[in-house]
């Protein structure tokens, strides 16, 4: 045997698929269905590794984790949990938990966690551990349960006590900004500042003055001596948004900074060393960008340490129910009067494609409540605000359904997305891009479509199983499968 695996769950048809798995693998397994059990077989010093749910019918793990750590810290627990929130994962984080998997979750994942648990020497003491204080739901900084969302949970859990940086990629109104906030006020920085700067807001020749400051006399008009941003955020956190807008000039100065760790003032002369972690974000391609010679490929690999894709909203459609409420509740606090939304609004919700995200919807909700007497929000009243067709006989535009083919919805996208550059064209490219954007969401929605069945899916796409399990690697896409 490999080794002794600890698995606690009240649910006993999770107890079994996972009991089945880890043995399939050659470990040794114990199973149970309460923490008072898993407690007196930690105590007695059995086990390498433990398995658990979160919530169990005697205790707690979060509460049982800190007692585990105190007299076993070398022994790996890994979480699993229904609740999948991002408070779940940091508080996962904060106990010291060695990994936090949300349910439903892959069996060969878990597999491979195990494995890795079991070959790596658990780290001694508390570093792990933070005095964040649990936040109520109203009060996360993300919302949302869906597979994509957990992902990113996960990465900022693991990135809480890191100063690594960090580069955000996502649509407009997907969130990239919150995700910033979120890693620095629960990471090891949340007593220093978090300093945001968008790049495509600041005239390009204002924008090495405005992140490192400028001297008295430096430029006409510069009648006193300046802090740029990277002084403002000494000890904290530096967002740089819309990263792909920042002149060559200005990315050669922060490669510096990257490099080197000082910079100096416009019009100064003396190098001023800075402790900021640096979060950046985009919306655009920065390979097409480094290709057209339009960013530094050697800056790109400097912000690239820790990559994080922010999903757009069509592709987390299952989310929209707990944002909606997440809004309703946010526009009450701040005095509008509180509404109801009906199921079937929701559905009319999940059927539109959301070009403007998390952004256009929080609008939508804001918009709801301030124009709408009705205390029920109803599907009439969602179609009108998204915009349908005279006396409401067509669908809001970007809804997809039977009527609509899918090649007009994609043309209909594609007119927006050119659009949305104005007199401009969109970088080269293009053709390679769609295809791969389409691949994704088409794999994803026959997956869920077969509860994770390759075989089944393969079969629907008209793909050969092999080709499938290749291209589901290539897009990083999580696979579930079994009861789990």
């Amino acid at each position: 045997m490999k080794g002794t695996v600890l698995v606690a769950d009240d649910d006993a048809a999770i107890r079994t698929v996972v009991s089945q798995a880890l043995s399939r693998a050659g470990y040794d397994v114990r199973v149970t269905s309460n923490a008072s059990t898993l407690w007196r077989w930690v105590t007695a010093g059995e086990g390498d590794v433990v398995v658990s749910d979160v919530v169990m019918p005697d205790d707690n793990l979060f509460d049982l984790l800190p007692r585990i750590r105190k007299i076993r810290p070398e022994l790996p627990v890994i979480v699993m949990s229904a609740q999948n929130t991002f408070m779940t994962a940091i508080r996962a984080s904060e106990k010291g938990a060695y990994e936090y998997l949300p349910k439903p979750f892959d069996l060969v994942e878990l597999t491979g966690i195990v494995g890795r648990a079991l070959s790596e020497s658990r780290r001694k003491g508390d570093e792990g551990q933070s005095a964040i204080a649990p936040k109520e739901h109203e009060g996360m900084p993300l919302v949302g349960r869906s597979a994509a969302m957990q992902d990113i949970y996960r990465v900022l859990a693991r990135m809480m006590q890191s100063d690594l940086t960090v580069l955000i990629n996502g649509e407009s109104g997907t969130g990239k900004e919150l995700v910033a906030r979120a890693l620095h006020e629960y990471g090891k920085r949340k007593n220093g500042p978090f300093v945001a700067i968008n790049m495509a807001a600041i005239p390009r020749d204002l924008i090495e003055s405005e992140l490192f400051g400028h001297e008295k006399g430096a430029f006409t008009g510069a009648q006193a001596r300046s802090t740029g941003r990277f002084e403002q955020a000494e000890n904290g956190t530096l967002f740089l948004d819309e990263i792909g807008d920042m002149p060559m000039d200005a990315q050669t100065r922060l490669l510096r900074v990257l490099q080197q760790g000082e910079y100096m003032t416009v019009g100064g002369r003396t190098p001023i060393k800075t402790n900021v972690r640096i979060v950046a974000a985009t919306n655009k391609d920065l390979r097409a960008l480094i290709n057209q010679g339009l960013f530094r490929e050697d800056l790109y690999y400097r912000l690239n340490v820790v990559p994080l894709r922010m999903p757009p909203l069509r592709e987390r459609l299952e989310d929209i129910g707990d944002l909606v409420q997440h809004f309703l509740a946010k526009v009450q606090e701040e005095g509008l009067e509180a509404k109801r939304i009906l199921p079937e609004a929701l559905q009319l919700m999940s059927r539109y494609h959301w070009p403007g995200n998390v952004r256009e919807l929080e609008n939508l909700i804001r918009r709801l409540s301030a124009l709408y007497p009705q205390e029920e929000i109803t599907p009439e009243i969602v179609a009108a605000e998204l915009d349908a067709g005279e006396g409401g006989e067509h669908p809001p535009t970007g809804l997809l359904n039977g009527d609509v083919t899918i090649s007009q919805a994609v043309e209909h996208n594609m007119q927006d997305y050119f659009r949305s550059f104005g007199d401009g064209l969109p970088p080269p490219g293009l053709y390679q891009r769609v295809l791969a954007e389409l691949e994704q969401p088409l794999i994803l929605a026959t997956l869920a479509a077969t509860r994770g069945n390759q075989i089944r899916a393969a079969e629907v796409l008209g793909l050969n199983r092999n080709t499938l399990r290749k291209k589901i690697k290539e897009h990083g896409i999580s696979v579930f499968k079994g009861s789990v």
